[in-house]
């Protein structure tokens, strides 16, 4: 073969063979396999993995088409393109094999990418673009999430049976078969038939991690269609149905999970109690533990300001602040026209856009805003990033008016291309990171930890890992929680209103009017956000908490 698994010694710490599935990492800037955060999730753990010489490796989908590139039209709004990608760094494994989806052999190509490539485990990519395919089966590993429902069915069987059947091939032994997210889990049935359809055996060596409450990430399908599609394998659909415990005839990829795991993990302590209420009172599921996501600070921080911190050399660690802020702002300069300045508070939301996640909301009370944008003693300067789902139009709709809304003044800019590169450059480059979903719908938010490492200080909704990290005016700001009760919009102007006070009664005025006091909350939670919320202390906490067998 052309590739070789012992490229690193193996911590005898972390000697349990395991093997991780997930639809998209973000490893690279270079390598377009992923759309928001789960992929920079997943790509966090994979260069933790190689930090710690854990033994695992990843199991991935190369994706011909990446997730989308996000470009604007004539009018700056933003448009979808998509283009092929090739990477010359991917090497041949030389395998090609066949899957069953839909009743017919669709052969599978897979690749190998060495740790050493970019500091990552030992990394397989799936692909059926290849000429031993039909036009129709090539393009299932094109697109991302496609919007088609049967496309995105059969790309659940490329990533869950294809994963299994290469580990199968090339002999790896394997202890722990981890599912990241519930799109992988035709494994489930691979393994269920592979064991000699024996659910017990199964649960020894599947673990599963729930990432979200929302429905897009709990996928739910007529079991007649996941039949009809091969998803199952050769296990009678009747079988299915017994040992899944379907009823209405729908089966949810989460609630299946969970009932053919030993163990599950929601990703924070807040996500955890929320996956156990969804999840809880269903039988036959795993226990449902927490560990919080966590970022790589290794490839994510800045080390020129991390030598300043170490040092204590405030001056430098506010030079190189400086700094990366005009790296940004020549971004900024570059897509837009508007010259910012460095001397000025920054504020960035940039995330992966979705409704819940509420983009707007600091434009809410819009007359409001425009005194505070508009404010020459505290001035401030507010960039917005991130890609919806390309066939999301309520989302891309936030987006465009946005960019709409906010165009009349020099100080607002809107981003596109957000993917690792930018992502960077944007926490890099601000000074206050913000964070404003409905809660309790953002089960993790790790966006918000590497910002904290360079310097960028939350100010934030108390969701996701926020409540374990942030003390309010020491390390970040929290924006208070709206009487739960409430209606949506009632929530929704509350929650607007009490961004717009802790931003004009807090935030500003400690920037401009307390910078020690300011320059000291920065190096507060650059200092503590690791190694609490390192990758490191989570690949080890997998390690210890779903991958051992008792």
């Amino acid at each position: 073969m052309a590739f070789d698994l012992n490229m690193y010694p193996v911590n005898p710490e972390f000697e349990t063979s395991a093997a991780y599935f997930s639809m998209e990492f973000a490893l690279d800037q270079a390598l377009k396999t992923y759309s928001g955060g789960l992929g920079f999730l997943a790509g966090s753990h994979m260069r933790s993995v190689y930090e710690l010489k854990q033994n695992l490796v990843g199991i991935a989908i190369l994706w011909t088409d990446g997730y989308y590139d996000q470009t604007r039209d004539q009018n700056q709004l933003m448009q979808a393109e998509f283009r092929h990608k090739y990477y010359s760094f991917l090497q041949d494994t030389g395998i090609v094999f066949p899957i069953t989806i839909h009743d017919a052999d669709v052969h599978v190509k897979a690749y190998y990418l060495a740790p050493d490539t970019f500091g990552t485990a030992p990394m397989f990519f799936l692909t059926t673009d290849i000429e031993e395919n039909d036009y129709l089966s090539r393009t299932i590993s094109h697109h991302l999430y496609d919007p088609d429902t049967a496309a995105r069915v059969a790309q659940s069987i490329l990533l869950g049976v294809g994963g299994g059947k290469l580990l199968d091939i090339i002999e790896r032994k394997v202890d722990v078969y981890h599912l990241n997210e519930g799109h992988g889990l035709p494994l489930a049935f691979y393994l269920y038939e592979k064991f000699g359809r024996n659910l017990e055996e199964v649960q020894k060596r599947l673990v599963f991690t729930t990432h979200t409450p929302e429905l897009a990430g709990n996928e739910e399908h007529p079991v007649a269609l996941l039949s009809k599609m091969s998803f199952f394998g050769p296990v009678p659909t009747e079988e299915v149905v017994r040992v899944a415990g379907v009823e209405n005839g729908q089966l949810n990829y989460t609630l299946t999970a969970l009932r053919f795991s030993r163990i599950a993990n929601g990703v924070s302590k807040v996500h955890g109690d929320v996956a156990n209420e969804m999840w809880g009172h269903y039988e036959g599921i795993c226990p449902i533990t927490s560990i919080t996501n966590a970022q790589n600070g290794t490839y994510w921080r800045d080390k020129a300001l991390h030598a300043a911190l170490e040092a204590d050399n405030d001056e430098a660690l506010l030079a190189r602040k400086k700094e990366l802020k005009q790296e940004l702002f020549k971004i900024v300069a570059d897509q837009t026209g508007n010259l910012f300045d460095p001397e000025v508070l920054t504020l960035v939301w940039a995330r992966r856009f979705a409704g819940y996640k509420r983009a707007d909301l600091i434009l809410r009370d819009f007359e409001r805003f425009r005194v505070i944008i508009e404010n020459t003693e505290k001035p401030i300067q507010v960039i917005w990033a991130g890609k919806p789902y390309p066939k999301d139009f309520g989302a891309i709709g936030i987006f465009n008016n946005i960019i709409k809304t906010t165009r009349q003044f020099k100080n607002c800019a809107v981003l596109t291309g957000y993917e690792l590169g930018l992502s960077a450059a944007l926490k890099k480059g601000s000074d206050l990171w913000l964070n404003t979903p409905r809660y309790p719908r953002e089960a993790s938010g790790t966006s918000g930890m590497t910002a904290a490492m360079n310097g960028s200080v939350n100010l934030s909704i108390a969701d996701g890992w926020i409540p374990e990290f942030i003390r309010h005016g020491e390390n970040g700001f929290v924006i208070p929680h709206a009487d739960m009760q409430n209606e949506e919009k009632v929530k929704d102007d509350s929650e607007a209103a009490s961004l717009l006070d802790v931003l004009e009664q807090e935030a500003l005025p400690t920037y401009y009017q307390e910078p020690k006091k300011f320059l000291q909350i920065v190096k507060t939670a650059m200092r503590e956000v690791e190694p609490a919320f390192g990758s490191n202390r989570m690949a080890a906490e997998y390690y210890e908490k779903l991958y051992k067998v008792k």
